[in-house]
C-alpha cells in the first residue's frame, strides 16, 4: 500500500511543482541552542507560499479534482484557509474560507489580501466547519478540507520526499500534529525509512487522544496554537497511517516550551516561526525528546504566520 502512496505522491509532486517552492533545509549543530552537540536539520516550510506547507495540499486539491463555477469552500483555523485563498487566486478560482474567533490576526490578513471570501463562524475550529458545510450545502462549491481528503494527504506527502532527498542522513523526524495531514502525508511517503515522532501541544492532544483509544476521539482544543494545531480531533484517513509508522509516544509540549522554542529560532537563526510551526522544535529545545547519542535529527518547522517580530524600528 505505502509503495503505491508512494507513487501518488511522486506524481502530485510533479503536479504542484511549478506552483510550490522547495523549501530549504539547514544543517547546523544542536549546541547553537545549548543542547547536546549533535547534527541537526531544520526544513523550513514556513517559507513555502502562503507561509505554511499547507499551500502543498491546496493545489493537490484544486489541480487534481473538478472545480464547480460556484468555487471551492475551505474551513480552516488559518494556515490551510491562507494557503487555500493563495492556491485559488493562482489558478483563477472562487474561494470562500470560513475561520473561527481564535484564528490569528495575521492569517485573517493573508486570507483576504488574496482575495478569498472570508467568513468568521464560531469560536473554533469546529464551528468554522459546520459553518462551511452548511455553504457547501446551499451552493455547490467545493470542499476543500484541511487535512481529512486524501488530495490533501497526498500534497502534504511531498514534504517528506523532499526531507529524503535533500537531508538523507536524518535517522528522526519531528513533526507537530494538529487533524494529522501534515504527518500523514509524510508517514505515506517515508513509511518505515525515517523514524516519525509526533509532537503535540498539550492543549490540543488529537494524537495522544487517538492512540490511547485506538482511535479517532474528541480532544481539548486549546493552547497557544490552537489556530493550526487544535482541530478536535484527529483525521480518520491519517490515522491508520500514523499508526502504522509513527511511534506510539507522543510528545506533549507546554505554551511556555513553544513560547521559547519561538524565541530561540529568532535569536538563533533568525527564523519568525507561528506557534504552531515552532511546536515540534519545542519538543527537542525542552528536552522533552532527547536523542539517543549518535542520532541525527530533522525538525519540520512548518508556519510562519505570525505577527510576534515587530519591525517597526
Amino acid at each position: 500500500m505505502i509503495t503505491c502512496v508512494r507513487d501518488r505522491i511522486a506524481e502530485v509532486e510533479r503536479l504542484i511543482r511549478p506552483y510550490i517552492r522547495r523549501t530549504p533545509i539547514v544543517a547546523i549543530d544542536a549546541a547553537d541552542f545549548g543542547l547536546p552537540r549533535f547534527p541537526l536539520h531544520l526544513k523550513l516550510e514556513l517559507m513555502q507560499h502562503s507561509g505554511s506547507f499547507k499551500a502543498r495540499g491546496a493545489f493537490a486539491n484544486l489541480l487534481l479534482r473538478d472545480v464547480p463555477s460556484t468555487g471551492v469552500v475551505a474551513a480552516s483555523g488559518g494556515n490551510h484557509g491562507v494557503a487555500v485563498a493563495y492556491a485559488a487566486q493562482r489558478l483563477g478560482i472562487q474561494a470562500t474560507i470560513f475561520v473561527p474567533g481564535i484564528t490569528s490576526r495575521a492569517k485573517v490578513e493573508r486570507i483576504r489580501a488574496y482575495g478569498a471570501e472570508l467568513v468568521v463562524g464560531g469560536d473554533w475550529y469546529a464551528d468554522a466547519l459546520a459553518a462551511s458545510r452548511q455553504r457547501i450545502a446551499e451552493t455547490g462549491g467545493l470542499a476543500v478540507h484541511a487535512f481529512d481528503q486524501i488530495e490533501t494527504l497526498l500534497g502534504q506527502g511531498t514534504v517528506g520526499l523532499e526531507i529524503e532527498a535533500d537531508a538523507s542522513d536524518a535517522d528522526t523526524l519531528l513533526v507537530a500534529v494538529g487533524g494529522g495531514g501534515l504527518i500523514g502525508g509524510v508517514a505515506s511517503w517515508l513509511g518505515d525509512r525515517m523514524k516519525i515522532v509526533a509532537v503535540e501541544s498539550d492543549g490540543a492532544p488529537t494524537l495522544h487522544a487517538a492512540f490511547a483509544a485506538g482511535r479517532p476521539v474528541d480532544a481539548p482544543t486549546g493552547g497557544i496554537a490552537a489556530d493550526s494545531l487544535a482541530p478536535k480531533r484527529v483525521g480518520d484517513l491519517a490515522f491508520p497511517i500514523v499508526q502504522a509508522h509513527v511511534e506510539p509516544e507522543v510528545v506533549l509540549v507546554t505554551d511556555d516550551e513553544i513560547r521559547q522554542a519561538q524565541v530561540a529560532l529568532w535569536t538563533v537563526l533568525r527564523i519568525v516561526a507561528e506557534p504552531g510551526g515552532a511546536a515540534a522544535f519545542a519538543a527537542l529545545l525542552s528536552r522533552r525528546y532527547r536523542p539517543a547519542p549518535g542520532e541525527r535529527v530533522a525538525v519540520l518547522v512548518c508556519g510562519g504566520n505570525t505577527t510576534a517580530v515587530d519591525f517597526s524600528q
